[in-house]
């Protein structure tokens, strides 16, 4: 979800006027998540789950359906928290950053 919110404000920051200066921080962290969701897939994967889809059900919530060696599970998420637990990733990755520079 973060690689999907991060590409549509990409569209949204190249027409700025500041672009040129807010375009590679937003490539580097969409560099830095795409890596870190293959990673988590990779790991998911040796233990056999796998990330089927996310379907938002209504204006509120949305499911998180899961599939693992015999059954898939689904989860039911209010977008509210998907959306802080993706603004607090983005940051988090972000400050994370400036700590290496």
């Amino acid at each position: 979800m973060a690689v999907q919110s991060l590409q549509r404000d990409f569209s949204v920051i190249e027409n700025l006027k500041l672009s040129k200066v807010y375009l590679p921080m937003l490539e580097k962290l969409l560099i830095d998540i795409t890596q870190d969701y293959y990673n988590s897939k990779r790991l998911l994967a040796k233990d056999k789950i796998r990330l089927v889809k996310i379907e938002k059900i209504d204006e509120y919530f949305s499911d998180l359906t899961v599939t693992t060696a015999g059954e898939d599970q689904v989860f039911t998420y209010a977008n509210m928290a998907l959306k802080t637990q993706v603004e607090n990733l983005l940051i988090s990755h972000q400050n994370k950053d400036q700590v290496l520079e």
